[in-house]
């Protein structure tokens, strides 16, 4: 489904928006079986937490037919193209990832930004493949804050999070909705406080780059097309 005007507007005002429909429960449950199939199986690239526990899975949409039909999907393409226009490309080496949000000990990680400037941030599309809730963590947004500066160095500063977290709002979601960010806004996870997991998956996208002669191996185009309209002849490779 497109976006109204006035959702375009929330979107790019606040920096983050939740989208109307969710994902078919039939679906969830395949991303839900590849993912723990691929902890079970200890399928690389993984990210491991200090007790050796698979808590992320790397380079989702090359894995299993169901990642990339999810990524790409009329569901989340509809409205991305709305805040995109009609040529969208899929960021494989940005996000690109599904996540197992664990019971733990361990404070907030706090906030950050996913990409450093502006002029060449991403939108971010979480998919919730359990219930997320304030109780198990779930994702916090400054709203606004992708209106701030760009930064230079790190993005996940130390700064940001005592001066902006009590300015965090939690965003609980649906198993099967999808929260998307300009990932320019400050956001974060909550802590885990159940005995249960929180599952997501986590993809990133931006408009095709007309001025780009040269196609990018870690771009995915996923709709429309790449036109040129460089002032030069497209190199030829």
């Amino acid at each position: 489904m497109k976006l109204t005007s006035e959702r375009v507007h929330l979107f790019r005002h606040n920096g983050f928006l939740k989208l109307k429909d969710r994902l078919p429960g039939e679906q969830v449950e395949r991303l839900r079986e590849s993912i723990w199939r691929n902890i079970r199986d200890e399928v690389e690239p993984v990210v491991r937490d200090r007790e050796g526990r698979i808590i992320r899975l790397s380079g989702v949409v090359s894995r299993e037919p169901v990642f990339l039909e999810t990524a790409t999907c009329p569901v989340v393409l509809d409205p991305l193209e709305s805040l995109l226009g009609p040529n969208i490309e899929l960021i494989t080496n940005r996000h690109n990832h599904a996540t197992l949000r664990l019971a733990s000990e361990n404070r907030p990680e706090g906030i950050h930004r996913d990409v450093r400037q502006w002029s060449r941030t991403i939108f971010t599309v979480i998919f919730y493949l359990e219930e997320t809730t304030v109780e198990n963590g779930c994702t916090l947004v400054v709203p606004g804050s992708h209106h701030f500066p760009g930064v230079e160095g790190r993005l996940y500063n130390e700064a940001w999070t005592q001066d902006l977290l009590d300015q965090a709002l939690p965003v609980p979601m649906p198993e099967g909705g999808m929260l998307v960010i300009d990932s320019m806004i400050m956001h974060g996870v909550g802590q885990n406080n159940t005995d249960g997991t929180r599952m997501s998956m986590t993809v990133g996208y931006h408009s095709v780059d007309e001025i780009a002669d040269l196609e990018n191996p870690h771009r995915m185009l996923v709709r429309g097309e790449r036109p040129y309209d460089g002032n030069v002849p497209r190199t030829q490779g």
